[in-house]
């Protein structure tokens, strides 16, 4: 037992000082916006006033460390609620619904950079298991993780100190995930011929095309699996088959569009490879709640001030 009471002492203690660091780079918005700033490489730290409604978001991979207050993401059919200390590590691009529960609120993004990982792949290669773990992880942050993501973003207090260890603690931090409980996936992700990384590959195929009809014989085919392996992976690490997953890609993409103004709802419905205006209404507002025209007067009010 007190073990356990100075183990968490120590946490919270990291925990402390990196909350402290990140707060230097992101002061309050005096109108109370919400602020991203991105003092290193693939490092992003956000600050939010308010809590938020779920919003549908394509996720790539990255690590989502939460600082402050309390967040909510929905993937498949499982729920998941953050709070502080607690680290939600995304492994492929994924559309995740979320919202801010709690606020203010303060996070960590970091980016998940493959090449990297698989620079580690000759050092620590007798980690890459068959158990592929899940595409969405969430655990707490130890204290070697919150150590390494505070050293990193204290680079940005040194422009020296950057040029010379921004390489080394970079590659640390991705040593720490894959050595953590979030890492099954990423260090799945090691070997090029695992399950993980033929449906990566997938969908960067489908999002460099996702306009087109998705021919799941030749997604297969391209990633080296066979039809029903590729239905049964491509589900796991995704909860939705390749033209569930394309939709996806499509009304976030039109969503998008309408509300930073770029397009009308007609234009975003063909741009994003519908043929049909009205199915593309009803799928739109089966995804998000809303008809496509709520979207567009919302990116009116944003365009106008009168919503933040």
């Amino acid at each position: 037992m007190p073990e356990t009471r100075a183990t968490d002492m120590a946490l919270r203690g990291e925990l402390e000082r990196l909350t402290h660091l990140a707060l230097r780079f992101v002061p309050p918005s005096t109108q109370g916006t919400p602020r991203m700033v991105t003092p290193r490489r693939g490092l992003h730290v956000l600050r939010q006033h308010a809590p938020t409604e779920f919003e549908a978001t394509l996720y790539e991979p990255m690590l989502c460390l939460i600082l402050q207050g309390k967040k909510e993401m929905t993937f498949g059919e499982r729920t998941y609620r953050l709070g502080a200390g607690a680290c939600a590590l995304v492994s492929h691009d994924l559309p995740i619904l979320s919202r801010i529960r709690e606020a203010p609120y303060l996070v960590v993004l970091l980016n998940i950079d493959v090449d990297v990982l698989r620079d580690l792949h000759e050092d620590v290669g007798d980690l890459a298991v068959r158990d592929e773990g899940q595409a969405l992880e969430v655990h707490r942050a130890d204290a070697h993780l919150l150590d390494a993501v505070g050293r990193y973003l204290a680079l940005a207090e040194s422009e020296m100190d950057a040029r010379v260890l921004a390489s080394m603690r970079l590659k640390e931090l991705h040593y720490r995930l894959l050595t953590s409980p979030l890492g099954p996936m990423l260090r799945s992700l090691l070997r090029y011929d695992s399950h993980a990384s033929a449906i990566s590959r997938a969908i960067a195929l489908l999002r460099r095309d996702f306009r087109s009809p998705v021919v799941v014989e030749e997604l297969a085919r391209a990633v080296g699996m066979s039809v029903s392996s590729f239905h049964a992976h491509f589900k796991k690490v995704t909860s939705s088959s390749p033209l569930q997953y394309q939709k996806s890609l499509r009304l976030l993409e039109a969503r998008r569009r309408l509300v930073t103004g770029a397009a009308t709802v007609t234009t975003a419905a063909f741009d994003v490879g519908y043929e049909s205006p009205s199915q593309f209404s009803r799928e739109y507002a089966r995804k998000f709640g809303n008809p496509p025209s709520h979207d567009v007067a919302k990116g009116a009010r944003i365009a106008t001030g009168q919503e933040r």
